[in-house]
């Protein structure tokens, strides 16, 4: 089976073939800018309780120093050897390294325990898995274990409100799978695994592609986008079970390629990133019944030239949301309307790298993070409270194939 439609971008490829994939990935990183973390031979995916491996420095952390981790593929060329480890000042922006968590393989997308205890990362391989770092003050972070997600190329989780259930979507199978997770915070096995079988698959597509699954901010629903086939899936999850039951689909234009949904914090509305076409769409969110009603696409501001958006980012507030353009190499800015069901786009500012998979906002919501997976940097924008305008935070900093950034 062959690669997804279209060039020059991350898409896995379908089962087994997501080797190749990975070489196409190290390609590109043959390319990247050098200076990257020191990498080390790469531990075995099932480490048992591996230990992280810090940098050490002369200097002082400033005050204002919190948590940084950054994803990556450890089988690109030119890949990190697992998550690496850093800290950023919340007031200058600027970032400094500190290690890395070594014996984690492929982890390209990361996710926070609602304790803030845990880190969860997807191993992103044909065997795909999902493996979870107790997070220490002093930087000891240990491995505490993986299970495998059931499908090939998982690329994004998250943790359910609850604290109890880590969810995930496996790129290469269209499935959607849940696990319980221990007080220690690690995850046991595998309670459900949902394969989106219908609708077809989109133009270009050889079968469904799940990349996205998320908890409602009201926490009755959970809703997986699917690359594949076009569809925005809402599940209802047992909390007892850790099984998932479909209550609805919501079906976009045909070739959309949705990727990645972000709420607006009302939990009314919904702004999806449509990868193949280089749209957004504004969706209308029924807590009750968790149904997604699509307006018409919109514009992301890149002109004609060959884009695919990778994600949304709203902020505390819901005054403005940022989109991740790839190709573009931007960051697009819009105002956010008509209490939460209306983008007016504003501007788009040079992102400072190349291909940015993946943007975050720092807690206090006065940061934005993004992940340049082909020039392998992180670049940081301060964010302006009252007109939501980005300012470059300074150099970009430097990160084996970085394709995630989560400030803590």
């Amino acid at each position: 089976m062959g690669i997804s439609t279209g060039t020059g971008r991350d898409h896995r490829t379908d089962g087994a073939a997501h080797a190749g994939r990975r070489r196409f990935l190290g390609a590109l990183g043959a390319l990247a800018a050098g200076g990257a973390l020191a990498a080390c031979s790469q531990a075995e995916d099932s480490a048992p309780r591996a230990r992280s491996r810090v940098a050490t420095t002369a200097t002082a952390r400033p005050r204002t120093a919190r948590p940084l981790f950054i994803g990556t593929y450890t089988s690109a060329e030119g890949g990190g050897s697992g998550i690496a480890t850093a800290t950023y000042d919340e007031t200058s922006g600027t970032i400094s390294g500190t290690g890395v968590v070594d014996g984690v393989g492929d982890p390209s997308y990361l996710a926070v325990h609602p304790s803030g205890r845990t880190l969860y990362a997807v191993n992103e391989r044909d065997a795909g898995a999902v493996t979870a770092v107790r997070l220490d003050e002093g930087g000891a972070h240990e491995v505490l274990g993986s299970q495998p997600t059931g499908g090939p190329a998982p690329c994004q989780l998250s943790v359910h409100p609850s604290g109890r259930w880590l969810l995930s979507a496996d790129y290469g199978s269209g499935s959607v799978a849940v696990h319980p997770l221990a007080a220690s915070g690690a995850p046991g096995e595998r309670t459900d695994l949902v394969t989106h079988a219908g609708p077809p698959p989109g133009p270009g597509q050889q079968g469904p592609h799940a990349h996205q699954i998320v908890t409602s901010p009201d926490g009755g629903h959970v809703l997986a986008v699917d690359l594949g086939n076009d569809t925005l899936y809402t599940y209802r999850l047992d909390t007892r079970a850790g099984t998932l039951t479909e209550v609805s689909r919501t079906t976009l234009r045909p070739g959309a390629g949705p990727r990645h949904l972000t709420f607006h914090p009302s939990g009314r509305h919904a702004y999806v990133a449509n990868e193949l076409d280089n749209t957004v769409v504004v969706c209308a969110y029924e807590p009750r019944t968790g149904r997604l009603r699509p307006g018409a696409p919109q514009p992301t501001g890149t002109g004609s030239g060959t884009n695919y958006p990778a994600q949304f980012v709203v902020t505390g507030d819901g005054r403005y949301a940022y989109l991740a353009n790839r190709g573009h190499n931007s960051l697009t800015r819009y105002a956010v309307e008509a209490g939460g069901s209306r983008l007016r786009l504003l501007d788009t500012v040079p992102v400072g790298g190349d291909f940015p998979r993946h943007i975050a906002l720092s807690p206090s919501g006065g940061l934005l993070f993004a992940a340049n997976q082909r020039s392998s940097t992180v670049t940081v924008f301060h964010v302006d409270r009252r007109t939501g305008a980005l300012r470059s935070a300074g150099p970009a900093f430097t990160s084996p194939v970085a394709v995630c950034a989560l400030p803590l």
